[in-house]
């Protein structure tokens, strides 16, 4: 169950490297990101449903345990000054996770369909 939990920091940054992609692309290759437009809907799809694949892992380990986890660590310490940061998973947190994730991917899905000849589609993605 530690396995699972110590990696859920991962979760933000999973979708993250697609919309970095395509922001270069138009940056960099303007024409040829807009040819290619369709074929970033797939990546953004891949990364959210492996986001939501550990999600489920997540809420399953969650529900079958009820135990609440958290990890802490200090970003400073000081004489009477300490920042710290961390992040907690209760059974709250992991079923948000599955919503948040099962109700993203069906937007993405719908949205590259709905919006398949809009000028804005890119931005979209982005």
């Amino acid at each position: 169950m530690e396995q699972t939990y110590q990696y859920a920091w991962i979760l933000p940054f999973v979708p993250l490297p697609v919309p970095m992609l395509i922001g270069m692309g138009l940056l960099l290759f303007p024409t040829a990101t807009k040819n290619l437009r369709r074929m970033w809907a797939f990546p953004s799809i891949l990364l959210l449903s492996i986001v939501m694949v550990f999600s489920t892992n997540l809420s399953i380990q969650q529900i079958n345990s009820s135990s609440i986890y958290q990890y802490v660590w200090s970003w400073t310490v000081d004489n009477d000054f300490s920042f710290e940061f961390g992040y907690l998973i209760d059974p709250l947190t992991s079923i948000m996770l599955l919503l948040i994730t099962t109700v993203g991917i069906m937007v993405l899905i719908y949205s590259d369909n709905y919006m398949a000849h809009d000028q804005g589609y890119l931005r979209f993605f982005e």
